[in-house]
């Protein structure tokens, strides 16, 4: 009988990264999490291999970054050449540490994120993570959500939930449940993926990502963080697995670009790389995160990074909802906010896709002719494709509206992200009558902040005061009590800013 279910605020399908964030986010905030994952290990071998500095900052509220960074370097530089080597176009990460207080891009290994997110979940009290055991079905009852559960060794169970989330990846059984269909962004091809370790004790065999647009064969050359790299040969028509994966022939493909005796292959995988969202990402009580709402080619290296920000969008967003400080109509400006930020990087994406993937050779000859037209100090730019910022969720129209926030640190020493968590706040110039703005989140003096360089005084300009959401995307900047009230009409799903 229902009476007899185990009971939990959010199950959380899928102990990946998104998962694992969101399940910190949410038990910190003082609601029981259930993840279910299927399997009882961390996949061994590394997957992602991108992190920019604003998905650093959210993994770092969920306690994943020092161990990322431990194990990181960032890129020199990601360059696109044709099979001649002429530089087509590029990019040049900036060396210096963001405002966030992270590189701008790293490199990382992402079985070490995972098992540090893990580990972190794990410490939550109001967490309970079952592994080998995998959502088979659900009844989304109005209130509740009743989820079937099974275990690896056979037995079976159902627990009611007031959310589930579907973090199960690519192939999500939530998704398909729930019958949420995905949309074909049109892209999709088929790729080899080499990951290895370099032997003697090197540590990189180049700082540069290398996307080698050879109409012959497209190659992606990609440093993993220290002593690791990895090789993306595309498959040529025709060409199955079994053709491209033994030991003779991925000597063969590495020969060009290293000395295949030199390395030690860790994994050699055949996947698609292909873009596609899901029209609907949420239905009643059961949203989709992370590759299970979208899938985008890796060549901008954003597939982690957006899933971390659905984690974290949705997070504070599920806790205003549980707290019942806002109308489930909340959870309506998830996919608003999200779908078009992940559009376009996946649009940025997919062009990047097509300018290394051209395999005939006309094509890929006008293609060049077209690039190398262009003076080289335009196609090398001075830093990462910006990524657009939020479009709605947003107060006024300041410049810094909806850009990521820089990272205050209070004059003890300590992060401010450190000490409130996934909670927005306020900054103000005046700290005069801060006690009667102060609903829904923290406020700050910005003479209290320890501001050493100055990034956070320069985004708020000439305006008295700046309202950061709790993703740690700015809300809004202007009067402290117009802001406040802006910000709880929106956070309380009664209102759209």
């Amino acid at each position: 009988m229902a009476g007899e279910m185990e009971q939990t605020d959010v199950l959380i399908a899928g102990l990946g990264p998104v998962g694992a964030t969101l399940g910190v986010y949410l038990t910190r905030a003082g609601f029981r999490v259930t993840v279910c994952e299927r399997d009882r290990d961390v996949y061994p071998l590394p997957r992602a291999a991108h992190l920019d500095h604003e998905v650093m900052r959210l993994l770092h509220m969920a306690g994943g970054a020092d161990a990322v960074l431990a194990s990181s370097a960032p890129l020199s530089a990601y360059e696109f050449r044709n099979a001649a080597g002429d530089l087509l176009m590029g990019f040049r990460p900036d060396p210096l540490v963001k405002a966030t207080g992270f590189p701008q891009g790293s490199m990382f290994h992402q079985p070490t994120l995972e098992l540090a997110l893990r580990e972190t979940l794990a410490a939550e009290p109001l967490a309970d993570i079952r592994l080998g055991a995998q959502v088979t079905g659900f009844v989304d009852a109005g209130s509740r959500v009743i989820v079937q559960v099974k275990s690896d060794d056979g037995s079976a169970c159902e627990i009611t939930a007031r959310f589930l989330i579907g973090c199960d990846g690519g192939g999500s059984q939530v998704r398909r449940t729930a019958d949420l269909p995905l949309e074909d962004m049109g892209f999709d091809e088929p790729w080899l993926v080499i990951d290895s370790t370099l032997k003697n004790n090197v540590k990189y065999l180049s700082t540069i990502g290398l996307q080698h647009c050879d109409p012959a064969r497209p190659v992606t050359s990609m440093p993993m963080g220290p002593g690791r790299h990895r090789w993306e040969f595309m498959m040529l028509p025709g060409e199955t697995a079994d053709d491209v994966t033994s030991d003779a022939k991925l000597a063969e493909l590495v020969r060009p670009f290293a000395d295949p005796d030199a390395i030690t292959i860790e994994r050699r995988a055949v996947y698609r790389f292909h873009a596609v969202t899901a029209r609907q990402w949420r239905k009643g009580r059961v949203v989709l995160a992370g590759d299970a709402a979208h899938q985008m080619p890796p060549f901008m290296g954003q597939g982690l990074c957006s899933g971390v920000r659905d984690a974290a969008n949705l997070g504070w967003k599920l806790v205003s909802v549980l707290k019942g400080e806002a109308d489930t109509a909340l959870l309506d400006t998830y996919q608003i906010e999200r779908d078009p930020h992940v559009r376009a990087i996946t649009g940025l994406a997919i062009f990047m896709g097509r300018v290394v993937c051209t395999q005939n050779k006309e094509e890929a000859a006008q293609r060049d002719r077209d690039m190398t037209s262009k003076p080289e100090g335009e196609r090398m730019g001075g830093g990462m494709p910006p990524l657009d910022g939020l479009k709605t969720g947003i107060f006024g129209t300041h410049a810094a509206v909806g850009q990521i926030a820089p990272e205050p640190w209070l004059k003890d020493g300590r992060r401010l992200d450190d000490v409130i968590g996934l909670t927005p706040f306020l900054v103000t110039r005046d700290p005069s009558g801060l006690t009667s703005i102060a609903a829904r989140g923290k406020v700050f003096a910005l003479a209290d902040l320890a501001d050493q360089h100055g990034a956070f005084a320069a985004v708020m300009g000439d305006a008295p005061a700046l309202l950061v959401r709790p993703d740690r995307l700015i809300f809004g900047a202007g009067g402290a009590a117009e802001l406040v009230a802006a910000w709880n009409a929106y956070a309380s799903g009664r209102a759209a800013a």
